[in-house]
């Protein structure tokens, strides 16, 4: 298979098949498992391809120091009050995942430790989603190269070298780079789009867009210019408390994004210049010779 193709469950990412849109759920569940099934069901009824989540082991992608500080959350007053809050279980991803396969979306997750790799494995996900913490963290990629399964790998705050050296550990099959500027939320002038021919060109292997501004018209342009995969935080609303909140879309954007997305793989078409029946009146009307 062409590693310019990639198959995420039943659908082929890259050039020529239709964008495959994901919505970040994330931590913006907010502990609740009611508003993560809400998340799930608003990004179905939004032509979402699947839904993410992150998973992380506190005890090990956190310090016992930065668990400790003070921080204030309906959980309790320290980070790892929050932290330990914002993490889902087994009862919790076992009704997530049969939440999923009811309504028929698919679900992965970003894993932050080898521990949560094998946790989320047992649902046996469509793919791997990798974030851009995580780029520099050779053990961890090759944890999760274990598992056969597709990557996608976010590149935010990270350089050249340091992406090529992450695929060298990946290898590119089964691959998917994702363009990305890490901050929450993004400035038009550091998304940079251009990078994402860039990544294409080097590598060989899809490239989409994984998005954190606070608008949906770069991520639109994105797809324009040839993301194969967008991702996108989605929030039930933006004036929930939480650090991505401000970097996601509300439902009624989330879904004219997906829209738009789709009307764009309409209007680019199959680059193969013709004369339409519609036009031949005009032909008729305006050509004089």
């Amino acid at each position: 298979m062409s590693n310019m193709i990639v198959n995420i469950g039943d659908k082929p990412v890259g050039n020529g098949s239709p964008c495959y849109v994901v919505a970040e759920i994330g931590i913006n569940h907010n502990g609740s498992l009611d508003l993560a099934k809400k998340l799930i069901s608003i990004s179905s009824e939004c032509g979402c391809d699947a839904v993410k989540f992150q998973k992380r082991s506190v005890d090990i992608v956190y310090t016992e120091e930065e668990l400790s500080q003070s921080r204030e959350s309906v959980f309790g007053n320290t980070n790892g009050d929050l932290k330990r809050g914002l993490e889902f279980g087994l009862d919790d991803y076992t009704e997530i995942n049969r939440y999923c396969k009811e309504i028929g979306i698919e679900w992965f997750a970003s894993c932050w430790d080898e521990e949560s790799v094998d946790f989320i494995n047992q649902f046996d996900p469509p793919c791997y989603k990798i974030a851009s913490a995580s780029l520099t963290d050779d053990d961890l990629l090759r944890h999760h190269r274990k598992f056969k399964r597709p990557i996608v790998l976010s590149t935010g705050m990270s350089t050249i070298e340091q992406i090529s050296h992450a695929v060298s550990v990946l290898g590119n099959d089964e691959l998917v780079l994702m363009h990305c500027t890490s901050t929450y939320p993004a400035e038009s002038q550091e998304l940079n789009l251009s990078v994402i021919d860039v990544l294409k060109n080097l590598y060989q292997v899809p490239v989409g867009y994984s998005g954190h501004e606070s608008k949906f018209i770069p991520t639109f342009a994105a797809a324009m210019l040839g993301a194969v995969m967008i991702e996108r935080h989605i929030t039930a609303d933006r004036s929930l408390w939480g650090s991505d909140q401000a970097a996601s879309l509300e439902p009624l954007a989330f879904g004219r994004m997906v829209k738009y997305i789709r009307e764009i793989e309409v209007m680019k078409g199959d680059g193969v210049k013709r004369v339409y029946d519609s036009e031949l009146p005009i032909i008729a009307k305006l050509r004089r010779k």
